[in-house]
């Protein structure tokens, strides 16, 4: 079984942060190609379980043709929707760890045809779930310019987001904007060219991200995890962009940190409580993974320990 999962990035790490549990409950939130999924099952005994969530259907196809395993339940579906699920399968309080493996998957990289990849020419989709929503190309052809600049500024942190959007309608005035090289060729035109990275990195980046509502998801996911985990259950989540992790590590501070009072101000009783979550830690890929894996290079783990009983 494990001969069909490609390696994921950090996995070691973020598989030990989870500090599997021999009959626990386990959710991998974005299965991909089922890496982290595999690797959770190998440490799981025979009344464990893991529930995999994935919206994009070809991950579910995969999933159903190399993982032959009672122990896994795979779920179509944005994460996002996970509270709704696991409250219908009464789970709510009981998940021993969450792992969220975020961004775009190597396969939805490697696949010219799903619109991610500026390296290779196909139609510039780039929908996770392919069956519901709007395209990029459909997108970018009935937003305004401001609009445009507006994404690629916001969920790109790209200073030429202005420059880049002009372009982008001055070449629709003779021509539809369809396929990926036709989208990194303009930008290319814009954006000076960097050692190691591509011109386009940052107008594809924040464009899929808008696309999916990605950041929106990842904001309310994290919040419905504090319901869904067990006391002492874990969250293990690795971010491959900053504005990604910000949110990650802005969740985490926020419900683990102790909001500081005044000097001198007594301390009345239930005025100190405990906070819902233990931060764990930050950590990054090692050299060698870094050395055998570019994608590696931008990964940081964040993990987080459920602490009080579910409120």
């Amino acid at each position: 079984m494990t001969s069909h999962h490609h390696q994921s990035v950090m996995f070691d790490e973020s598989i030990t942060g989870l500090a599997i549990k021999d009959n626990g409950i386990y959710i991998d939130a974005t299965f991909g190609r089922g890496g982290h999924t595999q690797g959770i099952l190998n440490k799981l005994g025979n009344e464990g379980k893991v529930m995999a969530f994935d919206q994009d259907i070809t991950a579910i196809d995969y999933a159903k043709a190399h993982f032959k395993d009672g122990r896994l339940e795979v779920i179509h579906s944005a994460f996002s929707n996970m509270y709704h699920l696991l409250n219908e399968r009464n789970l709510l309080g009981k998940v021993d760890g969450i792992l969220m493996d975020l961004g775009v998957s190597s396969p939805q990289l490697d696949n010219a045809q799903r619109g991610f990849s500026f390296n290779a020419d196909g139609p510039l989709d780039m929908r996770m779930n392919q069956t519901s929503g709007i395209s990029a190309a459909e997108w970018l052809a009935t937003a305004s310019e401001t609009e445009i600049a507006d994404v690629i500024y916001k969920f790109g942190e790209e200073r030429k987001s202005r420059h880049i959007a002009t372009a982008i309608k001055r070449f629709q005035e003779n021509a539809p904007l369809e396929t990926t090289l036709q989208l990194a060729n303009i930008v290319a035109s814009v954006v000076r060219k960097k050692k190691n990275k591509h011109p386009a990195t940052r107008t594809f980046q924040a464009i899929r991200i808008f696309i999916n509502q990605e950041l929106q998801q990842l904001s309310d996911t994290l919040e419905q995890t504090l319901n869904l985990l067990a006391p002492m259950g874990r969250l293990s989540i690795i971010s491959f962009h900053s504005i990604e992790d910000r949110i990650v590590k802005q969740f985490i501070q926020k419900y683990s940190q102790q909001k500081q009072l005044p000097k001198g101000l007594p301390i009345m009783q239930g005025e100190n409580e405990q906070m819902p979550l233990k931060n764990l830690g930050k950590f990054f890929a090692s050299t060698a993974e870094i050395d055998n894996s570019r994608r590696s290079r931008s990964a940081i783990l964040r993990i987080a320990q459920r602490t009080t009983k579910v409120c």
